[in-house]
């Protein structure tokens, strides 16, 4: 059976004011300026704590306090981490299809799994997920291609990995799994920058360009 694995943040939902606001609170509790929106996006992808590191170099916070600060900014993002959290346009419609052309589907992605579970489940997404490999659910995060692997053995299939950012494609290209890039979610270099089989801006898309990757890797 063939697997679509997904990212989550910047792929699947546009999580970047909720993290914004998690992360200014724990600044704010230091007494320290905010970030803004744009400063945020360009920290996301290696997963909380390298954001928070990238957040308290921003505002000259002492290091040897990450674990500390860290641990307050995930609580933040634990209590409110839907409030501003929204699906990309189309993305239901694009499950419900894949789930009907017999697909099975997960996750893989840097944040940590409670997290990522409570979000799909508070925004009605659980139910099309079959796994959920989480930034702490292996010693290693991706862009090592452990987590990848593990979620296609967790789905007992092979297939394709569905991302928006460097940290996707890189972990795809290393786990040799062909990769489709979102182009509307959290990257910072030009698409073309970017190894990726196929691409697409709205989920609309995805069902016939998955078809088309699969005849191409396959063919």
């Amino acid at each position: 059976m063939t697997a679509i694995i997904f990212d989550l943040d910047g792929t699947l939902v546009d999580s970047a004011p909720d993290i914004r606001a998690a992360a200014n609170k724990m600044l704010e509790s230091e007494g320290q300026a905010p970030l803004d929106l744009p400063t945020v996006i360009s920290f996301i992808g290696n997963g909380l704590p390298k954001l928070v590191e990238r957040a308290m170099r921003a505002r000259d916070l002492p290091m040897e306090r990450h674990a500390e600060l860290a641990t307050r900014t995930l609580a933040f993002y634990d209590a409110e981490s839907t409030a501003r959290t929204r699906p990309y346009p189309g993305l239901t419609e694009a499950l419900d299809s894949l789930r009907a052309g017999g697909f099975i589907l997960g996750i893989c992605t840097n944040k940590p799994a409670a997290p990522a579970r409570d979000i799909l489940a508070q925004l009605d997404l659980a139910q099309y997920f079959d796994t959920v490999i989480g930034g702490d659910s292996l010693p290693v995060k991706k862009p090592d291609p452990a987590p990848l692997r593990a979620a296609f053995a967790a789905l007992g299939g092979e297939g394709l990995y569905v991302g928006d950012s460097e940290v996707d494609a890189e972990t795809a290209e290393r786990a040799q799994v062909p990769f489709l890039l979102f182009t509307e979610g959290y990257r910072k270099q030009p698409v073309e920058a970017l190894p990726h089989l196929a691409r697409f801006n709205h989920f609309e898309a995805l069902p016939g360009l998955v078809a088309r990757a699969l005849e191409r890797a396959t063919g």
